[in-house]
């Protein structure tokens, strides 16, 4: 190879490695910076993931939340979720400071999990759930849309952002007892062109799953629609 082609690739690595220093890429799980072949979360952050397992196990405890409420085929969360965690950094990387390739990073993760498991083989749509246009404009994004697509890159399955809609705006979930989360959202999903989803089987996304009930109001929304099935799938579950 010509002397030039050395010259140059060195150059480059020179450029990048200071450009680096002076700006380098921050892990969203700790917070310390990335080397070279990192990408989002450092290593010590990637080998200490609070993964679940839940994608290969029936009856899983998020199943459970779904027991005698709605029809669901099968459901599972990537990681446990719990306060001051890396998890909750990384979900609050995106969710609240705006990170948006965050969320697809995730995304990506969590449809790695989802592709080994034989549970979710037989999924043709990917739903994220849908924010209120208020607060979409407020953050800028929806975080599970971008999870979502995170995921259809890596499962090779359609994303649909448009047939289920939030057409109320509700208030936070985190502090209402459990009966007052049901009631908040009972009524907020609504479907439009229920033919673009008839007879498939939807896996509904979110990024954390605390009571269920958010998205098992989606859930029966859904399953209005002849000879459909529904999953569930989330980022995180609460602990």
């Amino acid at each position: 190879m010509p002397q030039s082609y050395f010259n140059n690739f060195y150059i480059n690595t020179l450029l990048t490695d200071f450009m680096a220093l002076l700006y380098p890429e921050i892990c969203i799980g700790c917070g310390s910076a990335l080397m070279h072949h990192d990408k989002m979360i450092c290593f010590k952050c990637s080998i200490n993931l609070p993964y679940t397992n839940f994608e290969n196990i029936n009856e899983n405890p998020v199943e459970r939340l779904f027991w005698f409420k709605t029809n669901i085929e099968h459901a599972a969360s990537g990681f446990f979720f719990t306060k001051k965690s890396r998890i909750q950094k990384m979900i609050h990387a995106f969710k609240y400071h705006g990170n948006e390739e965050a969320a697809i990073f995730m995304g990506e993760q969590l449809g790695e999990l989802l592709i080994k498991s034989s549970r979710f083989h037989e999924v043709d749509l990917i739903v994220p759930v849908p924010l209120h246009p208020n607060k979409f404009k407020k953050r800028g994004f929806n975080q599970a849309e971008r999870i979502a697509f995170g995921m259809s890159t890596v499962m090779n399955i359609p994303v649909n952002t448009t047939t289920l809609i939030r057409v109320e705006h509700n208030d936070t979930q985190t502090k209402k007892a459990l009966f007052s989360r049901w009631e908040n959202v009972e009524t907020i999903f609504k479907i439009y062109d229920s033919d673009s989803i008839k007879g498939m089987h939807v896996l509904l996304v979110d990024d954390v799953i605390t009571s269920g009930s958010t998205i098992e109001s989606c859930a029966k929304q859904i399953l209005k629609i002849p000879n459909t099935k529904v999953s569930i799938a989330s980022l995180a579950v609460a602990t």
